[in-house]
C-alpha cells in the first residue's frame, strides 16, 4: 500500500468532506431570511437556524482547512514524484481546494459580520467549490473502477510506518 496521508489528516478531510454539503443545504436561507427582514416580515425559525447553522459551519470549515493546510506543510503526503500530466493536474486542483475553501470560509465571514456586497463572489466561489468537488469525484472513480491503483485508499487508510529498508 503506498503511504500517504496521517490519521489526522485523514479525520479532517472526511469531517470537512461531510460539512461542505450542509453549506449547500442551508445556504438558501441566507436569501430567505434576508429578504424576510428587507420586507419587514419576520422570517422562519428553521430558515434562521439554518443560516446559523451555515454561518457556524462555515466558520469551522474554514478554521479546520487552516489545520490541515499547517498540517500538510509540516506532513506532507509521502508519495512517488508525479511527472506525468494528471499528477500535476491533481497536485494543481487539491492546491486549488485549500485556496477555494480557504477564500470561501473568509469571504461568508466577511459577508456575515463585515461587508455583505461580498456575497456575490461567494456565491460564485460555491459554484466553483461544487466544480472542484465534480471534478474530485470524477477522479476518485476513475482512480477506483478504471486504473484500480490505490490512490483512494490513501485518504482511507493512513500512512503506514517506513520499513527499514526505505529509511
Amino acid at each position: 500500500m503506498k503511504r500517504g496521508y496521517t490519521p489526522a489528516q485523514i479525520g479532517l478531510h472526511w469531517l470537512i468532506a461531510f460539512m461542505i454539503p450542509v453549506q449547500y443545504l442551508t445556504g438558501g436561507s441566507i436569501e430567505r431570511t434576508h429578504h424576510a427582514v428587507h420586507m419587514g416580515v419576520t422570517p422562519s425559525y428553521w430558515d434562521v437556524v439554518q443560516h446559523h447553522l451555515h454561518n457556524y459551519a462555515g466558520i469551522a470549515i474554514g478554521l479546520l482547512m487552516g489545520i490541515r493546510l499547517v498540517l500538510r506543510i509540516m506532513q506532507p503526503p509521502q508519495t512517488s514524484a508525479r511527472r506525468t500530466w494528471a499528477g500535476r493536474a491533481a497536485t494543481a486542483l487539491h492546491h486549488a481546494f485549500y485556496a477555494a475553501i480557504i477564500a470561501q470560509a473568509c469571504m461568508g465571514f466577511v459577508a456575515s459580520y463585515f461587508w455583505f456586497g461580498i456575497a456575490p463572489y461567494h456565491v460564485a466561489g460555491s459554484r466553483i467549490i461544487l466544480a472542484m468537488v465534480a471534478l474530485h469525484f470524477a477522479a476518485t472513480a476513475w482512480h477506483t473502477l478504471v486504473a484500480r491503483d490505490e490512490t483512494v485508499d490513501r485518504m482511507v487508510f493512513p500512512r503506514s510506518k517506513p520499513s527499514a529498508q526505505e529509511l
